[in-house]
């Protein structure tokens, strides 16, 4: 099978189509996602601790003496919490959408005409051997 082919049929499978979809679709979700925490969460939430810390920007926390900025470093983690929240609460709402699979209750195969007969013969052997 020459290398042209291949590949080809290895572009076009269902699973490789799928998988740039979804990285597309994630990094435009992605891009909404840091969109609300940087331009609606974030600001909300910490603009009233900046204010009663007198400060403008967390990047103006910084160890005295020294160049260690840990106001950045807050920042970032504020910022990967409330991602996680966003998305855990995304996703939970989507998954509520869902439609539930119905569980298929469980059927007792019936015995074929075959097996009733051996059942009876064993049945049957059992009772005289005793």
């Amino acid at each position: 099978m020459s290398f042209i082919k291949e590949f080809k049929e290895f572009a076009i499978k269902g699973n490789v189509l799928d998988l740039a979809v979804a990285v597309v679709i994630g990094a435009a979700f992605g891009k909404i996602v840091s969109s609300l925490v940087d331009d609606i969460i974030t600001p909300a939430l910490l603009t009233p601790a900046l204010k009663a810390a007198n400060l403008s920007n967390l990047s103006q926390l910084v160890i005295p003496g020294t160049a260690i900025k840990y106001g950045n470093f807050l920042s970032q983690i504020i910022s990967f919490i409330i991602v996680a929240l966003a998305l855990f609460m995304f996703i939970k709402a989507i998954n509520r959408f869902k439609k539930k699979e119905a569980v298929a209750p469980t059927v007792v195969p019936v015995p074929t005409n075959e097996e009733v007969l051996l059942t009876e013969i064993r049945d049957l052997l059992a009772n005289r051997a005793r």
